[in-house]
């Protein structure tokens, strides 16, 4: 039991555990960096879109059936992660610059929040140039619902997209819920269906203009499809 008596030998000991922690973190970090462990999206079925109820953010709200939304001329509509969110905003931004072409093309641009809190949706409606309705019961971020916690806080991925909303001059706060994930949708008219669904993988993954703008082309407004028939 002499070498318990020898320094270097805890040394080697101490060394050695730091080693196994500091090779651990370094996995860690690796793994929370690819897609192994994200939850995957299940696609939303278009009966399914359509049974949802949304409040229109009135005085006197209403409710209305989702599918009223794109019934006639179709929809692109964004799922809102938060509000407040400075990468949110972004996003909404991004879908603005594409209401003049969605304007020609007789397509309404839409997004649903899922709470509404102080005034969160009245700061978020400058960077969105469309009307906005609720979704109290979360139904366009499932079928499935999807999350991303604290490991989205490690990811190179959403440091990007941190870096790069904060160099396009965009802020928020960190009211309300963030950590279900939402998306954006373009629907046909009538029964045409879900054109794209764009699903957040982590914080700050938008939707790519160009596809929304392909999907949007693929509507056929519902009046000139019951002409043709």
């Amino acid at each position: 039991m002499s070498f318990l008596q020898d320094p270097s030998f805890f040394t080697m000991g101490m060394w050695s555990i730091g080693a196994g922690a500091l090779g651990a973190a370094a996995l860690a970090l690796l793994l929370a960096n690819t897609d192994m462990f994200l939850s995957k999206p299940q696609k939303a079925a278009l009966e399914y879109l359509e049974d949802i109820d949304l409040n229109t953010l009135e005085k006197e709200p209403r409710t209305l059936k989702a599918k009223e939304l794109w019934e006639k001329n179709g929809a692109v509509i964004m799922a809102v992660r938060r509000p407040g969110c400075f990468l949110c905003r972004e996003e909404a931004a991004d879908l603005s610059s594409l209401k003049p072409k969605l304007d020609e093309l007789g397509v309404p641009l839409y997004a649903v929040v899922k709470e509404h809190i102080k005034t969160e949706v009245k700061d978020f409606q400058p960077y969105f140039k469309g009307e906005i309705f609720l979704d109290e019961k979360k139904k366009f971020y499932g079928p499935q619902r999807r999350k991303m916690m604290f490991m989205g806080f490690i990811r190179l991925g959403v440091w990007y997209n941190f870096f790069r909303a904060w160099n396009g001059g965009f802020s928020g706060n960190l009211e309300g819920e963030g950590f279900v994930l939402g998306g954006v949708f373009v629907v046909g008219s009538g029964k045409q269906g879900v054109l794209l669904e764009h699903r957040e993988k982590e914080f700050g993954d938008k939707v790519n203009l160009l596809s929304v703008l392909e999907a949007a082309k693929m509507i056929k407004p519902q009046t000139l499809a019951s002409e043709k028939k």
